[in-house]
C-alpha cells in the first residue's frame, strides 16, 4: 500500500485506519484507550499498564506497525511512565519451533474400546469416532458433563486414534503456555505451534473463563482452525451457554458445531469397569449400586481392591470390601436425603425449596425435584408434595406435566434431568 501523505497524518486518522482493520469490540477494548503522539516521522503509542502492553504487542502489533508504515511513520511502543522504545517483532517466525514447557499430553494412549459406554452415551461416543475417522462435518465437537463422566478419556481416545497430527492440551496448559509465550516474546511461534495440526483438542476449556487475554487468543485460534477445516474438540464441565467468564461471542462459537453431553456411569457401566480391573463379579455387583456415579471414584475403588489383594494375599469378598471401603460406599438414600442432594446440584437451599419463593429458577428446581422423586421412588404424589414444602397433590401433578413439556422442548435440560434421576437411584 502506498504511504499516505504526511500532511494528512493526525492521531485520529491513524486510529480510524486501525479501527477499520479490527473487530469493533477488540478495538474499543484495547486500542481506543491507547495514547498516540506524532513527532516528525515517529508515532509514539503508550499503554496504561504492562498487561495491556504485553497483550497488544502479542496480538495486534502487526496491525499497528502496518498502519504506521502506511503513514510513513516508525512505531514506538511504551507504557505510561516508562520510556517508549522502538518496536521490533517479538518473533519473526524464523526461530526454532516452539517447544512447550510441559508435554502437551501426559495420559496413556487409549483406543475407543477403553471407554465403556452406556446407552445414554452412545451418541457422544459415535460422534467422537466419526470425528477421529476424519469424516465429520461438524467442528468444534463440544463435550460437556460433570467430573468423572469420561470427558478426558474420550478426548484421549480421539488423540490416540485420529489420523494426521493431533495436538491435545488441557485448559491449564494452554493458559500457562500462552503466558510463557508472552513473557518470552515467542507468541508468534506459539501461534504456529497450535495451528500446525489436523486435530486440536482442549480438555477443560472452562479453565479459560475470565482470563481475557488468553480467551482472545484462543478465540482467534478456533476461528483460524475452522477456516482451515481442522478438527476441533473441546471438553467442559457445563454446556456452552452455562459457562462462566465467557462472552456471548465465545459461547456462540463453542455451540456452533456439535454439542454433546456425557452422563455419569450407570450401574452396569460401573460393574463393567470394576470387573475389567480384576474385581470379582459378586463384589462388583454389590459395589456398582453403592459407589457414586463418578468414574474417578470407581477406578479408585478398583485400585484399592487390587492393591489390597497384592499386599495381603487375600481374596476380597463382599464382607471384606464393605469393611475396606466403609469410607467410600454410600448408605441407602432416604427420600429426604435425595431431595437435599438434588438441592446441592441445582444450586438452591432446602429451606428455599420448602418455602414460598416464586423466583423462576427456584420454581423450576422444585418441579424438577418432584419429577425426579416420582421417577426413582414409589412415593405417592401427596408424599412427594410433603417432602418439598407441603405442596398439595394438584401442585405435584402440575409439576409433572410441566417438566415433561420442558424435556421435550429442551434436550439439554432433559439430559440433565435424566442424569439427576440416574444419580438418585
Amino acid at each position: 500500500m502506498q504511504a499516505i501523505a504526511k500532511k494528512s497524518v493526525t492521531t485520529e486518522s491513524i486510529k480510524s485506519v486501525i479501527a477499520e482493520k479490527m473487530d469493533s469490540a477488540a478495538y474499543n477494548s484495547w486500542v481506543a484507550p491507547l495514547k498516540f503522539d506524532i513527532s516528525d516521522s515517529d508515532v509514539f503509542v503508550t499503554a496504561a499498564n504492562q498487561f495491556s502492553a504485553d497483550f497488544i504487542k502479542s496480538v495486534y502489533l502487526n496491525i499497528l506497525e502496518s498502519v504506521a508504515g502506511d503513514f510513513g511513520l516508525k512505531l514506538h511502543f511504551g507504557i505510561a511512565g516508562a520510556k517508549p522504545v522502538s518496536v521490533n517483532s517479538a518473533n519473526d517466525n524464523k526461530s526454532v519451533a516452539y517447544v512447550p514447557a510441559t508435554p502437551a499430553v501426559t495420559s496413556t494412549p487409549v483406543a475407543f474400546d477403553g471407554f465403556i459406554a452406556s446407552e445414554e452415551n452412545a451418541f457422544v461416543l459415535s460422534a467422537c469416532k466419526k470425528l477421529a475417522s476424519g469424516s465429520a462435518s461438524f467442528s468444534p465437537l463440544f463435550i460437556y458433563g460433570a467430573a468423572g463422566c469420561g470427558k478426558s478419556l474420550l478426548a484421549n481416545c480421539i488423540n490416540t486414534v485420529a489420523s494426521g497430527r493431533t495436538l491435545m492440551m488441557t485448559g491449564a496448559q494452554f493458559v500457562s503456555e500462552f503466558g510463557r509465550a508472552m513473557r518470552e516474546h515467542t507468541v508468534f511461534a506459539f501461534k504456529d505451534f497450535c495451528r500446525n495440526c489436523d486435530t486440536f483438542i482442549l480438555d477443560d476449556v472452562h479453565v479459560l473463563g475470565g482470563k481475557r487475554a488468553t480467551m482472545e487468543e484462543f478465540l482467534h485460534l478456533l476461528m483460524d482452525l475452522r477456516t482451515q477445516n481442522k478438527n476441533i474438540v473441546l471438553t467442559a464441565n457445563a454446556a456452552p451457554g452455562n459457562l462462566g467468564g465467557f462472552d456471548r461471542r465465545t459461547m456462540s462459537l463453542f455451540a456452533s458445531g456439535l454439542v454433546a453431553d456425557i452422563t455419569a456411569p450407570t450401574s452396569s457401566v460401573k460393574k463393567s469397569m470394576l470387573t475389567r480391573n480384576g474385581v470379582t463379579t459378586d463384589v462388583a455387583d454389590m459395589l456398582a449400586g453403592r459407589v457414586a456415579g463418578d468414574g474417578h471414584l470407581v477406578m479408585g475403588v478398583a485400585m484399592k481392591i487390587k492393591t489390597y489383594t497384592e499386599l495381603m494375599g487375600e481374596r476380597v469378598t463382599i464382607a471384606v470390601a464393605e469393611k475396606l471401603l466403609g469410607d467410600t460406599l454410600q448408605k441407602n438414600k432416604t427420600p429426604l436425603s435425595k431431595v437435599k442432594s438434588m438441592c446441592e446440584k441445582l444450586g438452591v437451599s432446602y429451606d428455599e425449596v420448602c418455602g414460598s419463593g416464586r423466583a423462576r429458577t427456584l420454581v423450576r428446581a422444585r418441579m424438577v425435584m418432584m419429577f425426579a422423586l416420582k421417577s426413582v421412588t414409589k412415593l405417592s404424589l401427596a408424599e412427594i408434595g410433603r417432602l418439598v414444602g407441603d405442596r398439595d397433590h394438584a401442585t405435584v401433578l402440575y409439576a409433572m406435566s410441566q417438566v415433561e413439556k420442558l424435556r421435550a422442548s429442551d434436550l439439554i435440560l432433559g439430559a440433565e434431568i435424566d442424569q439427576m434421576i440416574n444419580e438418585c437411584q
